[in-house]
This record gives C-alpha cells, structure tokens and sequence, in this order.
C-alpha cells in the first residue's frame, strides 16, 4: 500500500460517519409533501429502495444519491446536517469565520454503495462548491457502465493514488496519480477503479447546488 492510500484509510478510520442522513432525506421529503411513491416515480426506483435509505439499511449509490438530493433540491451540506448561515440562505454573501482548517480526525464520511466513500473536506457549510476526498475500493464504481450519470455544475478533479477511469460522454479517460480532469456535470459520466489497488482522488463540483427540483431524475 503507498504512503497515500495508507493516509487515506487512517482518514477513513478516523473520520465521522455523516449520524442521521436518512432521517434528514425523510424531514426534508415529507416537508416538501412528496410521498415515498411519488419520490420513487420521478427516480425510477422502487419505494422500498426509498424506504430502506431512508432508514439508513441500505447505502446508495453516488447515482442514486445525486438523483435524490436533486429532486429534493438539497446540498451535501444539507444532507451532512451543517446548516448554513441564514445570510447564505438568503442568497447573500455569508461572511466567513475562523474556521478555515478541517482537521482529518472531524472529517465527516459518508460510505456509499459499490465502494465509493466520501470524505468531506470543507471546515464551513458552502451550498456551492462540493469539495471531497474520493475513495474507491478495487472494482468500485460510480453508477453502472449502462447509466451513466448527470447533473448541474462543473467538476474537477486530481487523482493522489492508484488509477481511476473516468467516463465523460464517449471517451474514458485513464487517470493516475498527478493526473487530473475538469467537464461540465451535465455531460453523462462515470467514475470507476478498473485497476488491482484502491483509487484515491480529489474532487470538486461547483454549482451543482444550482440544480432546479427536478420530475425525473438525471
């Protein structure tokens, strides 16, 4: 194992799992009055999937993820419970704190379907700007090779260790470590670990929080 990805588990081991993200998508549907079935109509996914998530049995997928918080119109940061200031909720500028620094040990994680784990690195909520330590586990990927998937926004991202391919549009991309990639969000796409190592990257996707509610997902 490289000293990077030897970094990047101790991370993982230290990090806080992201307690209650399924109660928070329950709050945040029933506010909006959206029933399970309704919900699970405009994804494509049985209510059960919903349910189970919901509840926290059942992890999903980096697709099915994105796919929920769009039609919710809700953030990472939202669904990591870190609530932003009332100005930024206002849409003004919210002025920033002290709080510049994240430390590795209250990092919060969240461990998705396929081996897919997110670390979250910003130290303050940002509804704009998803900035994460991507991890992929040997044969993880991002959604299946016959679903790529879409959204609002721009990504960027640099690969620390191991290979990781990156489907966008017609082309994968082979991505080692020092190798890095940027493409609109909207362009079908998709993260896989194709090698014999787990795959470690850093990854950032601005204005994917400009997502409109969506009827049926991306």
């Amino acid at each position: 194992m490289s000293q990077g990805i030897q970094r990047a588990a101790e991370n993982g081991h230290a990090a806080a799992m992201a307690p209650g993200f399924g109660s928070r998508l329950r709050a945040e549907r029933e506010r909006q009055g959206i029933g399970v079935r309704e919900l699970s109509r405009r994804l494509d996914v049985s209510a059960s999937m919903i349910s189970q998530i919901e509840r926290e049995r059942v992890m999903p997928s980096v697709n099915t993820l994105y796919s929920i918080t769009s039609a919710l119109g809700i953030s990472l940061d939202d669904l990591f419970g870190r609530e932003r200031p009332s100005a930024e909720r206002d849409g003004a500028a919210a002025p920033r704190g002290p709080g510049f620094v994240q430390r590795r040990d209250t990092q919060q994680s969240l461990s998705l379907s396929s081996g897919v784990r997110w670390d979250l690195l910003t130290s303050e909520p940002n509804a704009d700007v998803e900035f994460l330590r991507a991890s992929y586990a040997v044969g993880s990927e991002s959604t299946p090779a016959d679903a790529l998937m879409r959204h609002s926004g721009h990504e960027y991202g640099t690969v620390v260790d191991g290979v990781l391919c990156v489907t966008v549009g017609f082309e994968t991309h082979e991505l080692q470590s020092g190798d890095s990639i940027s493409f609109e969000s909207s362009t079908p796409h998709r993260l896989f670990n194709a090698g014999d190592e787990p795959a470690v990257a850093i990854w950032v996707v601005v204005g994917r929080g400009a997502d409109p509610r969506s009827t049926r997902p991306h």
